[in-house]
């Protein structure tokens, strides 16, 4: 079977290979060649390894829903442009050009926290996070990796914002390095929490709603 046909009805299967799923990397076909029924679903101890041993590239969407994502994006290019287009104008609605007006975390208005619009293939009960920011967070420029200012920025802000109010073993965050970034145009990095206060969600992303739930299959 073609791997564009798994997980598609069979009246739905197409001939041709969809233009969205011609040029894939040999990971995304081969989770896309997965039936959704053979995947595993990623738990909350999971997870936390793969933030704690810095295996970030073992995250990965359901194979249905990355398809979905891989149509979606597709489309989003053709209109905008860009993914990275798209994020910064409607998604986050900045100006172009992004000049930060203070140091990293300083102003609210230099970052912002959405919902992650296409989630891995994790627990649903794990939330996840992005939060894009006008300032550039400090890198390794050897590795690409976050530095250890950069680091020490970003979990000062995450206990003073999101630790009063999710338990400690309830909350990791990480930053893709360089090579594993989808939206390399826009700076962010992720917050994963596990069966947070939903009141505490709505507040922290002003109500958001990740794209994958506001549009129809």
């Amino acid at each position: 079977m073609p791997y564009w046909h798994v997980n598609v009805p069979e009246s739905q299967r197409e001939v041709e290979c969809p233009k969205y799923l011609i040029h894939l990397s040999d990971k995304d076909r081969r989770i896309i060649s997965t039936p959704d029924s053979e995947y595993h679903i990623f738990t909350w101890d999971e997870v936390k390894e793969f933030v704690r041993t810095n295996q970030l590239q073992k995250f990965e969407r359901v194979p249905s829903e990355l398809r979905r994502y891989k149509a979606y994006t597709f489309n989003l290019a053709e209109t905008y442009g860009s993914v990275a287009n798209y994020i910064f104008n409607q998604r986050l609605r900045w100006t172009s050009p992004v000049t930060p007006r203070g140091r990293p975390f300083e102003f609210e208005d230099d970052y912002k926290i959405l919902l992650n619009d296409w989630p891995y293939g994790i627990d649903p009960r794990i939330v996840h996070i992005v939060v894009w920011t006008k300032f550039e967070l400090s890198e390794d420029p050897a590795t690409g990796d976050l530095s250890d200012e950069g680091r020490k920025e970003i979990d000062d802000f995450v206990t003073k914002a999101f630790r009063p109010h999710v338990p400690h073993d309830h909350l990791i965050w990480f930053k893709n390095w360089r090579g594993l970034k989808s939206v390399g145009a826009v700076e962010h990095f992720h917050i994963m929490m596990y069966n947070p206060d939903p009141d505490f969600i709505r507040t922290i992303t002003g109500g958001d709603i990740p794209q994958y739930n506001s549009i129809v299959n």
